[in-house]
């Protein structure tokens, strides 16, 4: 990114998604001499540059949209967005803009539906704007980049309490099939703000949902979206795949928009990333390329940072863009492809567990598995609590030791343990049926978080709360004195 220009400098173009480019297309070329699945690969093109944003003219058939992925002297293989069904090689005009692929920007994608192209859904005009921005978006200079810091509230207190989100991180949700993952995406969605006073603003990216999950986003998301805070970009399973690649850049620099040039704190909800990466992979089959871990393209791992990297704050800039992927992992494994690459470039996970889940808790989140490297820098005395940190540290410090208490207790049972590790058993037992279980639309204030957080400790004794000061302890511990077990 220009520190002069912010993230959202203005291309000179709109997408072909309502609006008209702002210079001629170049000549048109009907050489086609292949479609290979969503590509089309044209030969005797000229002058025709990588990422290059193009018309196709199909006889009888509405205009597509196609960008150039590949060029190899004078042959251009372009991904047609709409897809190439209906297609033959003959009747195909292809004219280039002479620009890459732009969308408008600003505020007037504030609660609008559109498709994974930026296509209204809502009834309404295309969204329009003065000002446009590439999908690609631009490099942002790490010198400019403050550190995240200050929390974003989700009301939801296994986030809050455990794995704080930290305004301008990027935390993933990762999760099985199965698992009431988009339940709490779309609930984050729904409740998340900030305390910084800045007006925050929601986008939420959704890539091969079925329609009947499209039509629960809609509908579960329909209060935030009516007080102008939501953007919805909604790609179906039955969508061109193309489509999928693109949603998340569309999202990304709408958010950008919405947080450098207009000062607002965004949230960008990213879901399902596994279909978006399945959609990479699709791609780079028809184009021939060597496959690399399960098949995905060796590129995996700079596509997703690409994406990912586009959150954070920016040096003068009020607003900022904090991002909450959502990937499902196949068959569990957190060592696929998707969730790996993922963690590297991420600054921690909520990891949702079917074993908790089969315990009726939601979210069924596993405390354990699941971090924030940034929660330090968001929590803490002046952001969230001053008790905050080391309740945390505690909390999870004891689930640990109660997880080990009842592996124990499998082996020869609960009789034989100690008082202190049936105190731990019984901590664990109260935590995810107190704190971390919560009703699907129960939004939470952070002091009612805490409190359920120590009420759960007052069940441990005194002596084994080593984390936590005599001053917390004292003030904040229920029962006499603080707590009269020892």
């Amino acid at each position: 990114m220009s520190t002069d220009e912010g993230t959202t400098s203005a291309a000179q173009s709109t997408t072909g998604t309502g609006s008209t480019a702002a210079s001629a297309p170049r000549v048109g070329y009907s050489g086609v001499r292949e479609l290979r699945g969503p590509l089309l690969v044209l030969g005797d093109a000229e002058g025709v540059g990588w990422d290059e944003f193009a018309t196709v003219g199909v006889a009888g058939q509405r205009d597509r949209h196609g960008l150039v992925l590949e060029v190899d002297g004078d042959e251009v293989t372009l991904q047609i967005l709409e897809g190439t069904g209906g297609m033959s090689l003959g009747g195909i005009e292809v004219r280039f803009q002479g620009r890459p692929l732009a969308v408008p920007t600003g505020l007037g994608w504030l609660g609008r539906v559109c498709n994974g192209r930026g296509e209204p859904l809502d009834g309404g005009p295309p969204v329009t704007a003065g000002r446009t921005a590439p999908v690609g978006g631009w490099p942002l200079n790490p010198v400019y980049r403050e550190p995240p810091q200050d929390p974003v509230i989700t009301g939801i207190s296994a986030v809050d309490a455990l794995t704080t989100l930290v305004r301008g991180q990027k935390l993933p949700i990762f999760s099985v099939p199965g698992l009431p993952h988009l339940t709490l995406a779309t609930q984050i969605a729904a409740q998340a703000t900030t305390s910084s006073g800045r007006a925050f603003r929601v986008v939420f990216a959704a890539m091969g949902m079925t329609h009947a999950d499209i039509a629960y986003i809609r509908d579960r998301l329909e209060e935030r979206s009516a007080a102008g805070e939501l953007v919805l970009l909604l790609n179906a399973a039955d969508d061109p795949v193309i489509e999928r690649i693109l949603t998340p850049r569309i999202a990304l620099t709408i958010a950008e928009s919405l947080a450098y040039d207009e000062g607002s704190d965004v949230l960008v909800v990213m879901s399902d990333m596994t279909s978006y990466a399945e959609a990479v992979r699709e791609v780079s089959a028809a184009r021939r390329e060597i496959p690399a871990r399960r098949g995905y393209p060796g590129y995996l791992y700079s596509d997703l940072a690409g994406l990912y990297e586009r959150c954070g704050r920016v040096r003068d800039r009020e607003g900022s863009v904090t991002i909450v992927p959502v990937l499902t992992m196949p068959a569990g494994d957190i060592t696929h492809p998707v969730p790996d690459l993922t963690g590297y470039i991420t600054e921690g996970q909520v990891v949702l567990d079917p074993d908790v889940d089969a315990r009726g808790i939601y979210p069924p989140v596993d405390v354990l598995a699941s971090l924030s490297r940034l929660m330090r820098s968001g929590a803490g005395k002046g952001r969230t609590r001053e008790d905050h940190l080391d309740v945390a540290a505690q909390i999870l410090s004891a689930m640990a030791r109660a997880r080990s208490a009842a592996e124990l207790a499998e082996l020869v049972g609960t009789a034989a343990l100690s008082e202190t590790d049936n105190a731990y058993i019984e901590f664990r037992s109260v935590v995810e049926r107190n704190l971390l279980n919560q009703g699907r639309d129960e939004l939470r204030t952070f002091d009612q978080t805490m409190e359920i957080a120590w009420q759960a400790l007052s069940l441990l004794p005194r002596r084994e709360l080593t984390m936590l000061s005599g001053e917390f302890l004292d003030r904040y511990l229920p029962g006499p004195l603080g707590g009269a077990r020892l």
